[in-house]
């Protein structure tokens, strides 16, 4: 423009009779259109509402259409399948979903990660994996009782453990121990399908031989692409090419490169162990990524040495008031899901805050490492029922959660 602001022209019309009355008629000629129209409902949906509610459902009603015996390994493979033969929602490789089924006269949630390629989705499919977990009545009753066809009610993806180029290095060395390898087996799917692009070093601490998860498919993912490589590490046995022992910080240096990103799945036990072999390694935070796990009665313990002890639960859900019974090793969550009351849950970690009710009255204890909540949520007596312990009676005001009905 020359270093002068450009001059807009604007033509300006006089406001004439006939305006004024093309003005006034406006409703008439509104009425007398709505009058010829079909008498008809008006069906119509926005496409960017359809895309987020196929991106992102809050639930996907699916069945159990396969169900794949992993032998020695006390597991199982469920492969999910949406009941409309739609595509399912897409994920990213690491995220979990959380299922729910009825069980008895109980309504309970359990999330698992999504052990599948995302290419599966677009045939309405992921897979998810069950390890055998004594006590956990929720894995007895998968392993045991679930059958193929049996429905179940599927959350959409969820969860942050995946693979981002602008936070994560380019080179990832996982370690994972029983069923935590199936995030690691997603993220390998997902770069041999060219859906995700980063060099993949995988450290499996298995008992013996014969109880690795998902060996074959590991063995054939590893031929069909170089940027993916598994190294076993067997506690109770020694055999040739495998690693014997434990994991530990010079186990990783071994393998990995000059620059990575850690990421750490299994249960309880592994992460403790790697608090240590985190240290040793000194690597950034930035650079170490956990799987959020669930709590037990064993990390409540660490925390209290109060007794266990059986406690008054009193949960008001609107209108509605139920009168239960909690122990001190077992979490709010997993009370009332016994007494059949719906509560809302998805990550059981602490994590995604979708249990979040207020406490009226009583005490809880919360291990430090599952508290989540926001500064707000502590000054005003809102908790996680899946990470609190009760160490007095409990009257809790919780939102109704979804039946699979639903």
């Amino acid at each position: 423009m020359s270093g002068k602001l450009a001059k807009l022209k604007v033509k300006i019309r006089n406001f004439s009779l006939k305006d004024m009355l093309d003005f006034k008629n406006l409703p008439l000629r509104r009425d007398k259109a709505i009058a010829a129209a079909e008498d008809k409902d008006i069906n119509t949906s926005f496409p960017i509402n359809s895309n987020a509610a196929r991106l992102h459902p809050s639930v996907q009603k699916m069945v159990v259409s396969r169900i794949i015996e992993r032998d020695g390994c006390s597991a199982r493979t469920l492969v999910l399948k949406k009941e409309d033969n739609s595509p399912a929602a897409w994920f990213r490789a690491g995220q979990y979903v959380s299922v729910k089924m009825k069980i008895g006269s109980s309504y309970v949630t359990r999330p698992y990660s999504i052990s599948s390629s995302p290419k599966l989705t677009k045939d309405g499919r992921i897979f998810i994996t069950v390890k055998e977990n004594p006590g956990g009545f929720v894995a007895d009753f998968i392993l045991t009782e679930l059958k193929e066809g049996d429905s179940v009610l599927v959350s959409g993806p969820e969860g942050n453990f995946y693979h981002d180029r602008l936070r994560d290095s380019r080179n990832v060395v996982a370690v994972a121990g029983g069923s935590g390898i199936t995030p690691f087996l997603s993220m390998a799917y997902a770069i041999r399908d060219g859906i995700e692009d980063f060099n993949l070093t995988i450290l499996f601490g298995s008992r013996t031989e014969k109880s690795i998860l998902f060996r074959n498919e590991l063995d054939s993912i590893t031929e069909e692409t170089d940027k993916v490589r598994v190294v076993h590490v067997l506690s109770d046995e020694e055999a040739p090419l495998f690693e014997h022992g434990f994991i530990t910080a010079d186990l990783i240096r071994k393998y990995a490169p000059s620059d990575y990103s850690l990421f750490i799945c299994g249960p309880e036990g592994l992460y403790r162990h790697m608090e240590d072999v985190v240290k040793e390694l000194g690597l950034p935070k930035r650079l170490v990524r956990r799987e959020i796990i669930g709590v037990s009665g064993r990390m409540v313990s660490s925390v209290s040495d109060t007794p266990e002890e059986s406690y008054r639960l009193s949960v008001i859900q609107g209108p509605y008031r139920y009168e239960t019974t909690a122990s001190s090793k077992e979490t709010l969550l997993v009370a009332m899901e016994r007494a059949g009351i719906l509560a809302p849950a998805k990550c059981r970690s602490g994590e995604c805050g979708w249990c979040r009710s207020k406490i009226l009255s009583g005490t809880v204890c919360i291990p430090p490492q599952n508290d989540f909540r926001r500064n707000m949520d502590k000054q005003t007596e809102h908790i996680h029922p899946c990470v609190s312990f009760p160490t007095s009676d409990i009257v809790l005001e919780v939102p109704r959660g979804d039946t699979p009905d639903a």
